[in-house]
């Protein structure tokens, strides 16, 4: 069976009669049972056939849904079958908070720790529309033909999240370099194709943008032009503008906090930002957003967020193989973590990361924040040999707000990308392997939720 990528809104709506019925939640949950034609249906719902009427079981698809590199399995991802056309994203970051799925769903579900989803009662017939999302990740499928009351089973090469924009509908993502981190080199890794990455003047979805000590330029020829350099990372932090085109902003750890080069008007920039329903994913010493100005000799200056957490600021590189517990009683997604990272190789004892770092004697983890407020924060990823410091949190904004007036995301990770840090050129700079270490699989999950939506969906 081979799928066709829809890309097109507009090709829905010729498959389906428009309608605002069937919102299908839950592990397969169908709308519409009529046998191809009941009273009281609309669209597709007409072709909800009642196999248990026929003695015979419900109509399914399954499948497993990857990253972009299609070889890492997601948790969390939506998948459902829409009875009318989804309709395309708002570009840029915008407080929209989790309601019902677009497309009035006949049948949904969400995909399991081992990445596997189940959609039961869906329609069946010709070009029967699919849609794989979480944010705005959006792969659009048309299933050329579903027979009724069967089992139908997808390639995983149909069902991973889009590499490029031919596949599908991918985020806008900023991200800075740094001295001693490289989330640049973590998304590539997760499959994101070379024409998508470029500067802020290209055409990609993410933009490259160069923070202190880190790469601040393509290698010539790179995806197919001139070497081109990054624009400063303040030009990105301190303009709120700036940052509002995008869906998610990545701070990679620049080996110091520079409090000089993130004035107040930058803190209160990011802050707006987030709290205006942007995804910030800041790594180690950019905790200076969260925590504020500390730096000795510097202004110092408060923090922009200062009910999250209490701050170490310990500098000491954690001992290689220095081994993190996730955090499964205050975390509200933390069974599916542990049990994704066994499932994924993350982890070879359940709730144990270790910190792996080929090329030294010390591990990739850091200890800055002590601990989080939890009736503010989550607490994701901890050391158990460091007094219970917290290695990866979360939280939502305005977090001074009611939580069901809250629509950003905020993730800070004292974990590090491993061994690719550093100045350069992208992506030489990163290495060969695009294997990825246990810290990475443990921030691949924090990436595809963060853009997931905020709340619960109706």
């Amino acid at each position: 069976m081979r799928l066709i990528p829809v890309v097109i809104g507009s090709i829905f709506v010729m498959l389906v009669a428009c309608g605002n019925h069937g919102q299908g939640q839950g592990q397969g949950q169908g709308q519409g049972q009529g046998d191809g034609g009941s009273d009281g249906c609309i669209g597709l719902q007409c072709n909800v056939v009642n196999c248990q009427a026929k003695n015979k079981p419900d109509t399914q698809i399954s499948g497993t849904v990857f990253a972009p590199n299609g070889t890492l399995p997601l948790f969390g991802i939506n998948v459902y079958v829409p009875n009318t056309d989804p309709g395309p994203f708002v570009d840029g970051a915008q407080c929209a908070r989790c309601a019902n799925l677009p497309g009035d769903p006949i049948a949904a579900t969400i995909s399991d720790a081992t990445g596997r989803f189940l959609l039961t009662g869906v329609p069946s017939g010709d070009n029967i529309p699919l849609v794989i999302t979480s944010g705005k990740w959006r792969r659009r499928l048309v299933i050329p033909h579903v027979e009724a009351c069967t089992a139908h089973a997808l390639s995983p090469v149909d069902t991973a999240l889009p590499r490029d924009r031919t596949q599908g509908d991918i985020p806008r993502i900023a991200i800075t370099t740094g001295l001693a981190d490289s989330l640049e080199c973590l998304v590539r890794k997760l499959g994101i194709a070379d024409s998508e990455i470029t500067t802020d003047h290209g055409t990609g979805h993410v933009h490259l943008y160069a923070g202190n000590g880190g790469k601040d330029r393509f290698k010539f020829g790179f995806p197919g032009g001139s070497e081109q350099r990054f624009t400063a990372a303040q030009a990105l932090w301190g303009n709120l503008d700036k940052m509002k085109q995008y869906d998610i902003v990545m701070f990679s750890c620049e080996g110091a906090s520079y409090a000089s080069e993130k004035p107040q008007a930058a803190m209160n920039a990011v802050k707006a930002y987030a709290d205006l329903g942007g995804r910030l994913f800041a790594s180690h010493w950019h905790n200076v957003w969260i925590e504020g100005a500390f730096e000795s000799g510097q202004t110092q200056r408060p923090a922009v967020w200062p009910l999250i957490a209490d701050w170490t600021n310990n500098e000491d590189e954690l001992v290689k193989n220095s081994s993190s517990l996730i955090d499964e009683s205050a975390n509200p997604k933390g069974q599916s973590f542990a049990s994704w990272m066994l499932n994924v190789g993350g982890s070879m004892v359940r709730d144990q990361i270790v910190l792996q770092n080929e090329s030294t004697s010390t591990s990739t983890g850091r200890s800055t924040c002590s601990s989080v407020k939890p009736e503010h924060a989550e607490r994701w990823v901890y050391l158990p040999d460091q007094g219970g410091g917290t290695q990866n949190f979360q939280f939502t904004t305005p977090n001074e707000a009611a939580e069901d007036q809250r629509c950003g995301k905020v993730v800070f990770s004292d974990m590090h990308v491993s061994g690719t840090s550093g100045a350069g050129v992208y992506p030489d700079s990163c290495g060969p392997s695009n294997q990825l270490t246990p810290q990475e699989k443990a921030l691949a999950f924090m990436f595809f939720d963060i853009a997931s939506c905020v709340g619960e969906l109706l």
